[in-house]
């Protein structure tokens, strides 16, 4: 009897990412737990973490971390900007080392447009005035969907707060042990919606061809290279495809992960993820969707496709 071992010998096997060797090419993805306070880890984070760094994966990665609070999805979002944030993620990560073997990442994001939203099991929608509403940003003052607010275009200066707490979020990671920095430029976030035509459109360096969209996300990456350890792996989740005409391509995707291969990055996970609500793609094309085609990696950047 062929056993699971042997028909998937390479799922078990180590894989090296940068200069990091994984036990196995297992991963946690990250998944939003909207359970924080202020963006403070808690008992919630420290159980949901501590049993999957016992699981056998070779990697947990933690849920999308805001990297300022206007950055958080809601109120319930994970954040990595004060000390409070740090402090008791420090607990989490001490708790999963001591319990667990799994090697532990980080996934630091920035919620733009699609932030200052209801709790996912209370409908999801934006927040009131009353519920603490915050002013959210973007690219261009392009509203996530019918009946949410527009949100403010972004302007240089909040260009380089936003540049400047991506790095900082990733001293603190480095600071508390983290193995692994993943930043978040798919599913509508931020940085996504810079690269994507359909939510970008400025008519500054920033806005119009590929090299301009490009440039806010790569300033963020090189700002984030520059600070996170050479030794620990670094990656992006990106977007394969907009799934909407007029959208960002593969094409487009395969030259943005080559540029992140230039600034030093180890990694890119693909997933088909469009840029405005009710558009992501049939799971059946999905799963046949070849995100970013080999033709368009660098030889040296691990690509990883999520169906």
């Amino acid at each position: 009897m062929v056993t699971l071992m042997q028909r998937m010998p390479r799922l078990f096997g180590p894989l090296s990412l940068g200069s990091a060797i994984l036990a196995n090419r297992i991963a946690v993805s990250p998944m939003c737990q909207y359970s924080a306070q202020d963006g403070v880890a808690n008992d919630w984070h420290l159980q949901h973490l501590g049993s999957l760094s016992l699981s056998g994966a070779a990697l947990v990665i933690v849920e999308q971390t805001a990297v300022e609070p206007a950055g958080r999805i809601s109120h319930g979002c994970l954040g990595l900007y004060s000390d409070a944030n740090e402090a008791a993620l420090a607990r989490v990560v001490g708790f999963c080392r001591r319990v667990g073997s799994a090697a532990l990442g980080i996934q630091l994001a920035h919620a733009r447009r699609k932030g200052s939203a209801k709790l996912p099991w209370e409908g999801g929608g934006p927040l009131t005035p009353n519920a603490g509403a915050w002013t959210t940003v973007a690219p261009s003052a392009i509203p996530f969907d019918d009946h949410w607010p527009a949100p403010q275009a972004l302007d240089g200066a909040g260009l380089a707060r936003i540049r400047d707490a991506h790095a900082n979020a990733a001293r603190r990671a480095d600071r508390l042990g983290f193995d692994l920095v993943e930043l978040l430029a798919a599913h509508g976030f931020l940085l996504h919606s810079f690269l994507s035509p359909i939510a970008n459109r400025r008519t500054d360096a920033y806005g119009g061809s590929l090299a301009n969209r490009m440039r806010y996300p790569l300033e963020v990456a090189a700002a984030t290279r520059e600070v996170w350890p050479r030794r620990k792996p670094l990656g992006m989740r990106i977007t394969g495809c907009d799934w909407i005409d007029g959208g960002i391509t593969t094409d487009e995707s395969g030259i943005f992960a080559c540029e992140l291969h230039t600034i030093g990055f180890d990694y890119v996970c693909v997933p088909p993820a469009a840029s405005v609500r009710r558009r992501d793609p049939p799971l059946h094309r999905a799963i046949r969707c070849r995100s970013l085609p080999r033709s368009k990696r660098p030889a040296a950047l691990w690509c990883r496709r999520l169906a």
